[in-house]
């Protein structure tokens, strides 16, 4: 007897229904039926017996994605009834690449205790009609590795495999912490909205959510630390509160307290920063990050620098501050974007980044900020640093730790796993329904909604309906080109809270 367990939203084609606890006997039948059988997913137990906890016996993952999803090799799909700790399995599956695919084929594919072996059907097929190049071993019992329901094995054949999932297409990703940096007023608020939305899109997130503040100094004129009842709420909400000395900027650069907060974070252990104003949409945890090829934000706009009638164009900016930290200039540009344009220069959104080690981040971020405002390169003499100093020291770091633009692996960020929202009206203004959807469910339980009543700007937007009214003076598909234009038309209709 095997047992049969459906896990869902593996495949991007096809969200398959995900029913947890006991299983399937091996008598169940799929339901999928029609063109709509696009992709089945089921976990084998070759001993019949729930093995969720230790793992002892191997746990096969096969999947399938065609007409014929799962079973034999025609009729309708059923579970195989023979299997047993003695048999080398043989799964059937077919081949094709789209819904009206010419001859598709049934290939098979064996795995057995040692590993796996490809039908040679599937060599010169499509991406999308063949197992992902590298196949991805289950990490380890209990292990989660982008299906849901798999414990232990030995191969999987993703063959619709969600771009946005780490373990899915490269194997399991290193446990990370998150920093993000909160103060009294409006960044409190935006801290509890930030670990209410990491707890509730990404439950099974592994990592340390670490919240810095600043502790009061000479560098401040008031105490910027945090409420008591909000770090109580933090607390509970899984986030760790730390406090941290200003030593650099303090209240004359607020922006700078993310530079100086990243020496609260452990040593060698890989980080992922994010401004407060952020909402978690989705899994995080499920990114594909590449800790050793540092990256941040590309929702960016050509901020900076400003360029002069007469004065150094882009080029010669950027390149005064490359030549003065010893950094190849050449190797950071775009070369798809033309000379002078600010798209070729590499240039970031601080509200997110992430590396490998914070000390070895925080020590070249911190000394090429500083540099730069106390003693900037010639071609800058015209430039305001204020409030794009971190922006500006960002991609000079990144670079010369071996990283540069993000791939479409991190599509998710600033995309549907993340969102940096910024000031709320413009979230409601712009963002997608599922990101109104996720603020308003992850503001709704009373001992949050208590806190966040309390910033005038939360009340009116999320609890009085003004958000709602500011959506519907805009049309998402046909959005004004500018944020600025947006912006005058939320002030125009006395939306524009902050």
């Amino acid at each position: 007897m095997v047992s049969l367990r459906w896990s869902g939203e593996i495949c991007p084609h096809y969200p398959v229904p995900d029913r947890q606890g006991a299983g399937l006997k091996s008598s169940a039948r799929s339901r999928v039926t029609g063109q709509q059988r696009r992709a089945d997913f089921a976990v084998i137990n070759r001993s019949g017996r729930r093995r969720e906890k230790n793992g002892t016996r191997p746990v096969f993952l096969a999947i399938g994605c065609g007409q014929e999803p799962f079973g034999s090799m025609g009729g309708r799909p059923t579970a195989p009834a023979e299997l047993t700790s003695k048999h080398v399995y043989s799964v059937y599956r077919a081949v094709i690449g789209s819904r009206n695919a010419q001859n598709a084929g049934h290939a098979p594919f064996r795995c057995d205790r040692q590993g796996g072996r490809w039908p040679l059907a599937w060599r010169g097929t499509s991406c999308r009609a063949r197992p992902h190049a590298a196949a991805t071993k289950i990490a380890a019992p209990g292990s989660v590795s982008g299906q849901s329901g798999a414990r232990l094995g030995d191969r999987v054949a993703p063959a619709c495999v969600n771009p946005m999932s780490a373990k899915a297409s490269s194997g399991p990703t290193r446990t990370f912490n998150i920093l993000i940096v909160a103060q009294s007023g409006r960044l409190q608020y935006e801290a509890v909205l930030f670990a209410a939305s990491l707890r509730h899109s990404d439950p099974g997130f592994a990592g340390r959510l670490i919240v810095a503040v600043p502790e009061p100094g000479p560098l401040w004129s008031f105490d910027p630390g945090l409420s008591s009842h909000v770090t109580a709420l933090l607390q509970e909400l899984g986030a760790e509160v730390h406090g941290f000395t200003s030593e650099i900027f303090g209240e004359s650069y607020p922006y700078g307290n993310k530079i100086e907060a990243l020496k609260l974070l452990p040593a060698g252990e890989p980080f992922v920063f994010f401004d407060t104003d952020t909402l978690v949409t989705g899994p995080l945890s499920e990114v594909a990050f590449e800790f050793d090829r540092p990256s941040a934000s590309m929702r960016r706009e050509g901020t900076w620098p400003e360029i002069e009638l007469y004065g150094p164009g882009y080029g010669e900016i950027w390149k005064s501050l490359y030549d003065r930290f010893g950094l190849d200039y050449d190797s950071s540009l775009d070369r798809g974007q033309p000379d002078e344009y600010w798209e070729r220069y590499l240039y970031f959104n601080a509200g997110w980044f992430y590396a490998r080690d914070p000390a070895e981040f925080h020590a070249l971020f911190a000394r090429y900020a500083r540099e730069i405002r106390d003693d900037p390169p010639e071609a800058l003499v015209c430039q305001s640093f204020d409030p794009w100093l971190d922006q500006i020291a960002l991609p000079l770091v990144i670079h010369a730790l071996g990283g540069g633009r993000p791939g479409a692996e991190l599509a998710g960020l600033d995309g549907d796993v993340t969102c940096h929202w910024r000031v709320l009206p413009l979230l409601f203004a712009r963002e997608s329904d599922r990101v109104v959807d996720v603020l308003k469910e992850v503001s709704a339980p009373n001992r949050i909604k208590k806190v966040l009543k309390e910033y005038e700007p939360f009340k009116r937007m999320i609890f009085q309906n003004k958000g709602d009214k500011a959506r519907a003076l805009f049309d998402r598909s046909d959005l004004p080109p500018r944020e600025q234009m947006i912006r005058n038309r939320l002030k125009k209709n006395n939306l524009w809270l902050r």
